[in-house]
């Protein structure tokens, strides 16, 4: 027995037989692989190890089979198929050994975030226009930071290239670190080197607002870490849903004046609320809300990309901020400043179309 890696690699039982009496130039290949075998670094070299134990194991298979059955031909077949199932067994023990070992352990990763999608509604590529948009991704771990990424939406699909905060990872792939540890070279997305040094990795995304797993190939660890990924649906304009809805101002051919529309709020922790119903100003096709929260805590509201701030000084936060439509929810992200450490919450704002109502001057 040898270690290989973290792991200890059993030769089948015939490779100390004398099944390769006969085979001095096999005998030799082999006892130099076996004798390289401790020496193996490196995630490919130990691969390309694997690969040619096992075609050793099936040589040495045969090997055996030929040489019983010189001696008891009637038990060829048998002795054959034996030798290979064993060889078979030691390949597929040793792979799984490795695979294993190729993934980072709880202990190995630091801690992660819970990804929380709850109220938020998944958005697949049936749903959005073809194009290209700017989103932010939500990842699990601080260690595999995005720091901008570009969806691109075409033939049905979806694809994401997310530029990364470090350069410290060779591939990623969607799915578990098990499943990445297992496939092909092929199958795995390698980073591209952007002109400002950069790393960046374009990955399918099966939907937006949805945990995703994730594997990165540590370049220095050499091992695949699980994270997960949430690619945001709030940078989506709403003129480019499908399917939607929303009903604009000019689908609701809403002429240039003052209104009020009930307006309901979801997400975060469900303790907070808004003001029903709202003020809404049309002027020149364009809708603007205000919004007055149930607390004094919030800094600023973002819209996309643009923060808000509050046109109040005192009494609870208000804030004055775009209407894309009514009649469907429209994504918006509140700073509290109600925690130790101000943060971000994503809330949904849904406009009645129904309960539209003009205020005479």
């Amino acid at each position: 027995m040898f270690r290989y890696g973290r792991s200890r690699i059993r030769p089948p039982f015939y490779i100390t037989g004398g099944a390769l009496a006969g085979n001095s130039s096999l005998r030799k290949e082999l006892q130099e692989t076996v004798q390289d075998a401790p020496m193996i670094s490196g995630y490919k070299r130990r691969e390309n190890f694997m690969r040619k134990l096992k075609q050793f194991s099936l040589a040495l298979a045969v090997v055996c089979a030929l040489s019983t059955a010189c001696g008891q031909s009637g038990s060829a077949e048998t002795t054959a198929a034996s030798a290979e199932t064993t060889a078979e067994t030691t390949a597929e023990t040793a792979s799984a050994d490795e695979t294993k070992a190729a993934v980072a352990s709880g202990e190995e990763t630091a801690a992660e975030q819970t990804l929380d999608t709850t109220g938020l509604v998944p958005v697949s590529a049936e749903d959005l226009k073809e194009g290209t948009y700017e989103i932010s991704v939500e990842s699990s771990s601080s260690m595999f930071k995005i720091t901008s990424c570009t969806l691109t939406v075409k033939d049905g699909a979806m694809t994401a290239k997310m530029t990364m905060g470090g350069t410290g990872y060779l591939y990623v792939y969607m799915g578990t670190g098990e499943e990445a540890a297992k496939t092909a070279e092929t199958d795995r997305i390698p980073f591209e080197e952007n002109s400002d040094g950069t790393h960046s990795f374009t990955v399918p995304v099966k939907a937006l607002n949805e945990v995703l797993p994730c594997a990165a190939f540590s370049k220095k660890k050499e091992k695949w870490y699980d994270r997960e990924l949430v690619f945001e649906a709030s940078g989506i304009p709403a003129d480019a849903l499908l399917n939607s809805s929303l009903k604009t101002v000019q689908d609701l051919s809403l002429a240039d004046g003052t209104y009020t529309a009930e307006v309901s709020l979801s997400g975060g922790s469900g303790r907070a609320s808004v003001e029903s119903p709202a003020v809404i100003e049309i002027k020149d096709g364009k809708a603007e809300a205000t919004i007055i929260w149930s607390s004094s805590n919030y800094d600023y509201v973002r819209v996309e990309e643009e923060k808000f701030l509050p046109v109040n000084t005192e009494g609870n936060s208000t804030f004055v901020i775009p209407v894309a439509g009514f009649d469907s929810p429209l994504t918006i992200f509140a700073d509290t400043t109600a925690m130790s450490t101000p943060h971000e919450i994503e809330y949904t704002l849904t406009f009645d179309s129904s309960t539209l109502a003009e205020q005479k001057q």
